[in-house]
């Protein structure tokens, strides 16, 4: 059966995303692991409301089908959110599209751009998710290093020149996933510049944009976009819900009309009461004031995580100190291999758990790091399972010594 198969399911080939959180059943079990936000702050009963009205709304109608679009007030009130939160001054809800989450924005946005073989520009190290998904169309990858300021200008303009044929790049440029790194002012003019001068696009996946603890928010790429070579993605999972699967994202018309092609191919339309049930929240809750409830929280888990780091971790550990988001990355010798490490010693003997470095390099060639999420564990359980992982660190690194 499997020589039924397209070429670009490579059926012998593990996806990037099996089994990358361990299962782990032990009682004091601390998971380092999931992107996921904390539940208890989740606005369950505002959201209870919001879905009923939808319903209440347009009777048996309200479960028909409708368009691939989408409610035009909610995309009116994105677009809104757009110019005035992400200082894109050209959007309009005609500009908008709605998605089934963060993911399939990234996932057509692939098949828009690209074919087998294809040049595209990713970070080192990049977003597992995005990864799993331009694999399944092949590109050629080529990767720029992380700096304390995000992605390495010079050498994506080094890259550039040798390769005039990139034609695609994309970026998790607020509070990266994984890397804990937030992009930059002059690297994100500097990018747009780039990507007029040697003809590429540019995706800027957001999803953590709102979520910024300290500091104060920068412009976003797409603000500084006078071509129509950014795509702006962004998604509720991070600040509302994960399992309303309900993204957005701002294009130029002329990408957003292939892109709408694409999507009708994939599902017909956006989850109608879904939709609607967001924009009744929107329209009656503020969405400002819930985010500054979570990042009131939140900067208590990422103040815990940047001090157990500071406490716990041996000599020649290195860990980013992210402003926002979901994730510090850490960084040990090259001696040890985080893979390994996981499933050999954290996870069955110290019971912890954290997602190892490999899968979120395009070609899978660094073992030495590790992604720590803080938003999804107190900073009791925070302070536990750094202490544990610094123990564990110390005790592998004296062994190399040794």
């Amino acid at each position: 059966m499997e020589k039924l198969f397209a070429d670009r399911v490579h059926p012998e080939t593990a996806s990037r995303l099996a089994g990358l959180f361990p299962v782990m059943d032990y009682d004091d079990a601390i998971k380092f692991t999931a992107g996921a936000p904390a539940e208890n702050l989740f606005p369950s009963d505002e959201m209870k409301q919001a879905y009923l009205a939808a319903m209440a709304a347009e009777g048996d109608h309200t479960f028909q089908y409708h368009t691939v679009e989408g409610p035009y007030e909610l995309r009116e009130r994105l677009a809104k959110r757009a110019r005035e939160r992400m200082k894109i001054t050209d959007a309009k809800p005609e500009n908008v599209m709605l998605t089934a989450g963060g993911q399939q924005g990234i996932d057509l946005v692939a098949k828009l751009l690209l074919n087998k073989g294809d040049a595209m520009v990713v970070e080192a190290p990049t977003y597992v998710g995005a990864l799993a998904s331009f694999d399944m169309y092949e590109p050629t990858y080529y990767e720029v290093n992380l700096e304390a300021d995000g992605m390495a200008i010079d050498q994506l303009e080094t890259l550039l020149r040798a390769h005039p044929e990139i034609k695609s790049l994309y970026t998790v440029a607020d509070f990266h996933n994984p890397g804990g790194v937030t992009l930059s002012l002059a690297k994100r003019q500097r990018l747009v510049e780039l990507a007029n001068q040697y003809d590429f696009m540019i995706l800027e996946d957001t999803p953590y944009r709102d979520l910024r603890y300290v500091g104060e928010s920068l412009p976003t790429i797409k603000s500084f976009d006078t071509e129509g070579r950014v795509i702006f993605l962004s998604s509720f999972s991070k600040v509302l819900m994960p399992a309303l699967r309900l993204g957005w994202l701002v294009a130029d018309e002329k990408v957003l009309k292939q892109l709408y092609k694409l999507k009708e191919g994939a599902d017909l339309e956006v989850p109608n009461l879904t939709a609607a049930a967001v924009n009744n929240f929107l329209a009656n809750n503020s969405l400002d004031d819930h985010i500054a409830k979570l990042n009131q929280e939140y900067l208590i888990r990422q103040q815990a995580m940047l001090k157990a780091i500071a406490t716990y971790m041996p000599e020649g550990v290195t860990a980013t100190k992210p402003e926002g988001g979901f994730f510090t990355w850490v960084t040990v010798p090259e001696s040890i291999n985080t893979t390994d490490l996981l499933y050999n010693e954290a996870t069955p003997n110290q019971h912890i758990a954290y997602v190892p470095s490999k899968n979120f390099y395009a070609y899978k060639d660094h073992t030495n790091g590790m992604r720590l999420n803080f938003t999804g564990l107190t900073p009791a359980q925070i302070d536990d399972g750094m202490k544990r992982l610094g123990t564990l660190l110390a005790d592998r690194l004296t062994k190399v010594i040794n």
